[in-house]
């Protein structure tokens, strides 16, 4: 496992419109590495800053899944949605 220095998030940054503070919703965040539209890194320095706000958040990255795959049925799905229904439950969203 390669380890990065503390400073390997200085190149990611925020949208200045869209503030991460203490009070932003639990979160849970789904990319793929190959989304030709939004960057990986977008939501990575997203996840970044829920952390360092002590937002409870998690992050499912695919290598692939293209743009815009939601939780419709196909093939290639990864269980997306039992995925997304578990963590609103244990994140108390729902009743579990």
């Amino acid at each position: 496992m390669v380890r990065h220095p503390p400073s390997a998030d200085k190149d990611l940054a925020l949208n200045p419109d869209l503030p991460v503070t203490s009070q932003t919703p639990p979160t849970f965040l789904l990319q793929a590495e190959d989304d030709h539209v939004d960057n990986v890194d977008d939501s990575l320095a997203y996840y970044i800053a829920l952390k360092k706000a002590g937002v409870p958040v998690e992050m499912h990255l695919y290598a692939q899944a293209g743009h815009a795959f939601g939780l419709r049925r196909r093939s290639s799905d990864h269980g997306l949605a039992s995925v997304v229904e578990t963590w609103l439950g244990t994140s108390g969203m729902i009743p579990k």
